[in-house]
């Protein structure tokens, strides 16, 4: 491992939240839902009473909820700081306005899985829902100032590198076909043996991403660390902060993803998410390339106006 950078990784495995404000009541309970899987089960026991009942849980004492949860009070402090707190009593002030929130009367969210026997209007009542938590959740989670970065790394970048398998890959591919658009030079790779060999071509300057929802898939991992390790900026858009794939990550946009069913498999809903973040860096690219950008999306527009002509 090279590069100072992974003293921030250091940093951020240990379950410390980065600097900056703490999250909005809003995007508590996107929080716990995003970082609940890389918990332990002693801190999935505290986040879990927190998310559930912010109101009861915003009245307890830091005692109170470790003996509430059968946990301690340094695995409280801990949870707390994993979900981007300082410590409990910002916790409690959070607890306290999400509680508030949820009492101001919104209606009670649809829950239930998708059944075999359901009829094709509740599964799209169903989906909808699902789909709308997780782009809520992702923007609620989603840290500004990493995106901010990883927007001004793309925009001055000299080629952008992005990887991703499977569902991933899709959405790889539609990143960088909209930066082709605006006149940037961007490649999709889904090929791991492709993807390492462009990866040994990168350079300061050049930008790499690497799309993958659980951060531990090999084929996209490997890319990243070559680039990373050639001195490409690197990208992470991941639904664990703290996977392995962050190792070799300048930037970390964290995604978020509805609850895996039966019928739902969670490619599905981390394909909303991913398409969520690569959209709004694109658009962020777009905005600060804008004098470049329009002139290129209106060429690649006249030049396909012809085929969608009857």
């Amino acid at each position: 491992m090279t590069r100072e950078v992974k003293e921030t990784f250091a940093g951020r495995a240990s379950g410390y939240a980065r600097t900056g404000p703490p999250p909005a009541p809003a995007a508590l309970a996107a929080k716990v839902r995003t970082l609940a899987p890389s918990m332990t089960r002693s801190m999935q026991r505290v986040a879990e009473a927190v998310a559930s009942d912010p109101a009861g849980c915003a009245a307890l004492t830091v005692t109170g909820l470790a003996e509430l949860t059968g946990t301690s009070e340094a695995t409280v402090v801990r949870t707390a700081r994993l979900l981007g707190y300082p410590g409990y009593r910002d916790l409690r002030l959070a607890l306290a306005g999400l509680a508030a929130q949820q009492q101001s009367g919104r209606s009670p969210a649809i829950t239930t899985d998708i059944a075999v026997d359901d009829p094709i209007a509740d599964v799209v009542a169903k989906l909808a829902y699902d789909e709308q938590q997780t782009l809520a959740d992702t923007a609620a989670g989603l840290d500004t100032v990493q995106l901010g970065a990883a927007v001004a790394a793309a925009t001055a970048a000299r080629r952008i590198d992005v990887y991703g398998v499977g569902a991933s890959g899709l959405v790889a591919q539609d990143l960088a076909q909209k930066l082709l658009r605006i006149g940037l030079i961007a490649h999709a790779h889904s090929d791991p043996h492709l993807a390492v060999t462009n990866a040994v071509q990168l350079r300061g300057g050049d930008v790499a991403v690497a799309i993958t929802h659980s951060g531990s898939t090999g084929d996209v991992i490997e890319p990243l660390r070559v680039a990373f390790e050639h001195g490409a900026t690197t990208v992470a858009i991941t639904g664990r902060p703290d996977a392995p794939v962050t190792q070799y990550a300048d930037h970390v946009l964290t995604t978020s993803t509805a609850r895996e069913s039966e019928l739902r498999p969670a490619a599905m809903s981390s394909r909303t998410s991913q398409l969520l973040v690569v959209d709004c860096l694109f658009v962020g690219v777009a905005q600060r390339t804008y004098d470049t950008a329009a002139p290129a999306l209106a060429s690649s527009y006249e030049a396909l106006a012809h085929r969608h002509r009857r």
